[in-house]
């Protein structure tokens, strides 16, 4: 693994989120293709995988789409986009995606929103 993959606490393959969503590897696919969700390849097998901080109670965090799109229209990639939201912050403190796992979302869009200017 490499330092990019190790910032993941954990990492589920798609076919896993389909069954902790109780949904179709189609239905994932198509939240990945809608930017609900973001899925990079890793490990030694190059497995397309979702940080499983993006799955709360069986659903997608609610807060997570607008801040990919975010991040997106600031010209982050899929990989720096994990990158940012898994990177302590001092100033939050702590991750960006714990932030939005707690409720957080505005703060975490705004801090986004900066990034671009």
């Amino acid at each position: 693994m490499n330092d990019f993959e190790n910032l993941v606490p954990h990492w589920l393959p798609l076919p896993d989120v389909a069954e902790q969503l109780d949904a179709t590897i189609t239905q994932v696919h198509g939240l990945v293709n809608d930017r609900s969700l973001i899925a990079v390849r890793v490990g030694d097998r190059a497995i397309r995988s979702v940080p499983a901080d993006f799955l709360m109670e069986g659903s997608v965090l609610e807060s997570l789409k607008g801040t990919v799109m975010v991040l997106a229209d600031a010209g982050y990639t899929d990989e720096e986009m994990i990158i940012w939201l898994f990177t302590d912050d001092e100033s939050l403190p702590g991750k960006p995606v714990d932030a939005l796992r707690s409720g957080r979302k505005t703060e975490i869009r705004r801090r986004a929103q900066a990034l671009a200017w």
